[in-house]
């Protein structure tokens, strides 16, 4: 038998032990934890199953939704992990425009006891996110379904994926940050060069990572200092 029959059923859903070998990549050859693989499965699966009805997503490829989507997330945990940004006990992360969930349900995932809120406005994403919470049965999870200026609240660390009016949404999702927090944006390397000018100087900023297996995307994080009181 090979090995792709070996990890596809006949449904093309990919298998969680398939999931795992392609997330090695973005996890530095470490392990998932216990039964992360499967909550995956069930992830993709859900997403599939929606995004045949609605744009999700516009990667239709299982296997690359995992390495795309699923590897982006986890590496973005990864790297913020091997910074102590998740020491804190009772750690909050805001995803500003969480679409389909990504990268804030995976890193959930891996760090479950982080408070999550996914912050998206259109009413049907934001209806797949509760599904997607409720299906894996996040605890310490919520959906915010309204723009992110209206959210009134603070996180230790906001994330934010390649959206539209980048500049525009990189301001509010900057002033989402508590002071000494941190602002992770998951962007084009060129994009990654206005960064630094769209929020205020009390802020320091960390030489843009780049995400394995992607040609120009790049994590770029940034730190609220702790006496910046401005709103963007």
């Amino acid at each position: 038998m090979s090995n792709e029959a070996r990890w596809w059923p006949h449904n093309g859903v990919v298998h969680s032990n398939r999931i795992s070998e392609l997330l090695q990549p973005f996890t530095k050859g470490n392990a998932l934890p216990p039964g992360m693989a499967e909550q995956l499965k069930l992830y993709l699966d859900l997403l599939l199953r929606w995004n045949a009805h609605m744009n999700l997503t516009a990667v239709r490829d299982p296997e690359q939704i995992v390495t795309r989507h699923f590897g982006e997330s986890l590496f973005v945990a990864k790297v913020l992990a091997e910074q102590g940004a998740f020491d804190p006990p009772q750690l909050t992360l805001a995803d500003v425009g969480a679409g389909a969930g990504f990268p804030g349900v995976p890193i959930k995932l891996a760090r479950p006891n982080i408070g999550l809120t996914l912050i998206e406005s259109q009413n049907k994403k934001a209806t797949f996110l509760r599904e997607v919470l409720r299906t894996l049965t996040l605890q310490g999870a919520n959906v915010f379904s309204d723009r992110a200026e209206q959210w009134g609240k603070t996180a230790d660390i906001v994330m934010l994926r390649a959206v539209e009016q980048f500049e525009r949404v990189t301001a509010v999702a900057a002033a989402l940050v508590a002071p000494g927090g941190k602002l992770c944006l998951l962007v084009g390397s060129h994009q990654a060069e206005t960064i630094g000018k769209m929020t205020p100087e009390r802020w320091a900023w960390q030489p843009p990572i780049k995400i394995p297996l992607s040609t120009g995307r790049v994590i770029v994080i940034g730190q609220r200092q702790p006496g910046d009181r401005s709103l963007t």
